[in-house]
C-alpha cells in the first residue's frame, strides 16, 4: 500500500458538486492499494499515519502527531498511486489491486485510524480542495508484509 500524506489547514472532497468529506487542521491521506498489499499493511500504515510527528510543538519543531493536536484525517482512495509510467506516455495500472480487494483494504485503513476520519467516495470521480500547510508531504509505503 502507498499513502501520500499532506499536512493541511483544511481539506474537502466533492463528488457531483456535493461536499462528502471535510476537515480542519490535520492530514489529507491519498491511499493506493497494490496487488501485494495486505491487511497488516493497512493496519501498520494507519498507525504510522496517526503517530507521525509532523505538526509543530510550542517551539516550532515538528514534534506532534495528528492525534496529539486532536486533528482529523481526510482519506481519499487513489489507485493512480500505482501508475507505472516507465514505458510510453500512458500510465499502466497493472500493479494496482482489483477494486473489491482495494476497497476492503482502504476501509480497513480508515477503520484503524484512531482519530476523526472523513472519507471520499471509493471509485468516484472526486474534486479535492486542500490548503497545504508547510507544505509537508510524505510518502508512506509498505507492501506485502
Amino acid at each position: 500500500m502507498r499513502v501520500v500524506l499532506q499536512r493541511v489547514s483544511k481539506a474537502a472532497v466533492h463528488v457531483d458538486g456535493n461536499v462528502v468529506g471535510a476537515i480542519g487542521p490535520g492530514l489529507l491521506a491519498l491511499v493506493g492499494v497494490g496487488q501485494r498489499s495486505t491487511a497488516d499493511d493497512a493496519r501498520w500504515l494507519a498507525a504510522k499515519t496517526a503517530d507521525l510527528r509532523v505538526f509543530a510543538d510550542d517551539e516550532g519543531r515538528m514534534n506532534r502527531s495528528v492525534r496529539d493536536i486532536a486533528g482529523s484525517i481526510l482519506v481519499v482512495s487513489q489507485f493512480t498511486l500505482y501508475g507505472d509510467v516507465a514505458k510510453g506516455r500512458r500510465p499502466s495500472f497493472v500493479r494496482a489491486s482489483a477494486p473489491q480487494r482495494a476497497r476492503e483494504l482502504y476501509d480497513m485503513y480508515c477503520s484503524a485510524l484512531p482519530v476523526a476520519v472523513e472519507r471520499g467516495v471509493f471509485g468516484a470521480h472526486m474534486i479535492i480542495c486542500a490548503e497545504a500547510d508547510g507544505p509537508v508531504t510524505l510518502l508512506l509505503e509498505r507492501e506485502g508484509s
